[in-house]
């Protein structure tokens, strides 16, 4: 049996505690405090630094304090560590960004912490002192923005150096197996994820749904706010989509959305619910009751066959050839480690993770034209993707306001910065970085953006009077990606299946967006690295895309559903909206059913049971919201 792990995993754990006659050592892994406060858990970064991480998200207010207890089994000095970084040192700024302090049992430390090292790295903080039995210890926010904190070590011992390599600090817990093998283990809870489980579960398959956040949804979650696109309900398959009502219904729908297709009978209804309810029109980075996780997270606990695990991050892979037989996860807050054994897999993760893992074939970046044969491709092959969107909105407090002053961010002046309120989807950053293995900077660049914006705006801008009374709202925090690894499939669709509307005999979901491509934006007075974005769009025919665009060609009981589809960089303009991925989801979930029933693969649904699925998706799976 083959195993795979990400490089450089390692794994949170809870407080650990080790005695000796001579002294005591104390390491805590942050993410496990008792109490996180305002801190706020980052779990994005797991594939490069090896952990999540907390980290205070103030928008320039001070978070409350996270703690915890620890135990002492002798009280006394100790000496006091702290896994952190100057996140803003890496661009050269000499003011820290996220200062924090250590309490112990309500005194401060001297140090302050995230002021050293632009790596991750272990801060010393000087002596503190613990009492006999039970200490508190609190990570004390400073300036609210958005210092982080890994783990905490106390030692008795002046050189017991905390090791860099985090696997030496850490106790390695046993791997515990999940309760039951399932016929479908879906790991990632976005649309596309939600869509299959449920999919799955309604035709009879027993289903795990593991996702690496507290919150369902994705991209659409309250956690990113972005606002679901694609039109459903399409021909050759118009019952395809229901699902996405009971995911989201109206409240969802944009009006821009139904007027492009202002004929149908469902964008009627959807145009005179909008004028009755002008506050159901959503946008992008809206208030965060406009996601409604909790309506998601409803219809998961509602499905009988779904066993639903949040906030666990899947970082291993066992595989018997070219068959995935478990997925490995940990549990981001408490560190415990579950295997999930299944028939088959669903990666909705986005990333590709678990097909990546697997030894799936797969690519990142745009391919050459010589090589596809794609009006829209580049002349040479190249690593640009689609980058990653952080949003953000202020509101009118009805009385005056004011924000820091922040140094350590992006420098802006008249010509260059944005007199706005509201940051949508064209706040987008790191195109020509990896969105998997730099996605710490890509967000972090996006923040000094928008947080260097905002202080010109009310600090020093010639129009800061007409922003006096506003104030930061949201900022995201998770970055809401677009583009990083698409696995390969049996059928790779490309922008000439959908410029010409190729007809393939396994057509299933229909992608109705326009190859919409992004591209970094130049700003006048502004020469650094792009923080906006621009897009364009080539519009084509409503096309129904091949099933077999859904399932690894190399790893024989792997599906995939949601941006990470076998798809050119061109094509996935068109197919990576939400409404498109949840319809992607609901054709896994029943051509699963299909495997199940037959003892079958994904490859011989198309190749034995392509009438079957045809039926399911003639049938769909969803209630109609209208």
């Amino acid at each position: 049996m083959k195993r795979f792990r990400l490089a450089l995993i390692l794994l949170p754990f809870l407080v650990s505690v080790s005695c000796t006659d001579r002294n005591d050592s104390i390491f805590i892994e942050s993410e496990s405090m008792e109490s996180l406060g305002g801190w706020v858990i980052d779990q994005q970064s797991i594939a490069a630094m090896g952990s999540s991480y907390i980290m205070a998200h103030g928008m320039g207010i001070p978070v409350a304090d996270a703690s915890t207890c620890v135990n002492s089994a002798e009280g006394g000095s100790y000496h006091l560590w702290v896994r952190t970084r100057d996140w803003t040192r890496r661009w050269g700024r000499e003011e820290s960004a996220g200062r924090f302090q250590i309490y112990v049992n309500g005194r401060p430390s001297r140090k302050i912490f995230g002021t050293e090292n632009e790596e991750w790295h272990w801060q010393y903080g000087g002596k503190v002192r613990l009492k006999k039995g039970e200490n508190t210890l609190a990570l004390h926010d400073l300036t609210g923005f958005n210092g982080r904190c890994d783990a905490i070590y106390l030692t008795q011992d002046r050189d017991s150096v905390p090791s860099e390599d985090m696997e030496d600090m850490r106790q390695i817990p046993e791997v515990k197996d999940a309760p039951e093998e399932y016929d479908l283990v879906v790991v990632g809870g976005g649309i596309a994820g939600c869509c299959a489980a449920v999919s799955a579960a309604r035709l009879g398959c027993k289903v795990a749904l593991i996702n690496n956040r507290p919150v369902l949804g994705g991209n659409n979650s309250s956690e990113v706010r972005v606002g679901l696109s694609g039109l459903i309900m399409q021909e050759p398959y118009p019952e395809l989509g229901n699902l996405l009502d009971e995911l989201g219904g109206v409240g969802h729908w944009t009006k821009f959305e139904a007027e492009r297709d202002p004929e149908s009978e469902r964008s009627r209804q959807i145009l005179e619910i909008l004028e009755r309810h002008p506050e159901k029109i959503i946008h992008n980075a809206g208030p965060e009751t406009n996601y409604e996780d909790g309506k998601k997270l409803a219809l998961i606990q509602a499905e009988p066959g779904i066993t639903l695990f949040l906030s666990t991050h899947v970082d291993e892979v066992e595989s018997d050839g070219d068959r995935i037989s478990a997925v490995i996860g940990h549990n981001i807050v408490s560190g415990e480690r579950t295997r999930f054994r299944g028939r088959l897999f669903a990666d909705c993760t986005g990333d590709g993770d678990v097909g990546f893992l697997a030894g799936a074939d797969y690519r990142i970046g745009r391919e050459s034209r010589e090589e596809t044969g794609e009006v829209q491709a580049p002349e040479k092959a190249d690593s640009m993707v689609m980058g990653t969107s952080v949003q953000w909105y202020a509101d009118d407090m009805g009385t005056e306001t004011s924000f820091p002053e922040c140094p350590w961010a992006l420098e802006f002046n008249e010509e260059s910065y944005r007199p706005i309120i509201h940051g949508e989807w064209d706040w987008e950053t790191g195109m020509d970085r990896n969105q998997i293995k730099e996605i710490e900077y890509i967000r972090d660049y996006a923040l000094r953006a928008v947080f260097g914006n905002w202080d010109y705006i009310k600090n020093r801008s010639s129009r800061k009077d007409e922003f006096k009374n506003h104030s930061l709202q949201w900022v995201a925090y998770i970055g809401g990606k677009r583009e990083s690894r698409r696995l390969m499939g049996d059928v790779i669709l490309c922008e000439q299946d959908l410029a010409e509307g190729r007809k393939y005999d396994d057509a299933s979901f229909t992608a109705t967006w326009g190859m919409d491509l992004h591209f970094p934006k130049k700003i006048k007075g502004f020469d650094g690295e792009p923080f906006l974005s621009y897009c364009k769009v080539k519009k084509h025919k409503p096309y129904a895309v091949p099933y077999r665009c859904l399932y690894s060609r190399n790893i024989e009981n792997l599906f995939m559903a949601g941006r990470n589809i076998s798809v050119t960089h061109a094509a996935l303009g068109s197919v990576r909206v939400m409404r498109t991925g949840g319809m992607m989801g609901e054709v896994v979930g029943m051509a699963a059913s299909i495997c199940k029933e037959h003892n079958a693969l994904p490859r011989d649904v198309y190749e034995k049971h392509l009438k079957e699925l045809k039926n399911l998706m003639e049938k769909g799976v969803g209630e109609r919201g209208f």
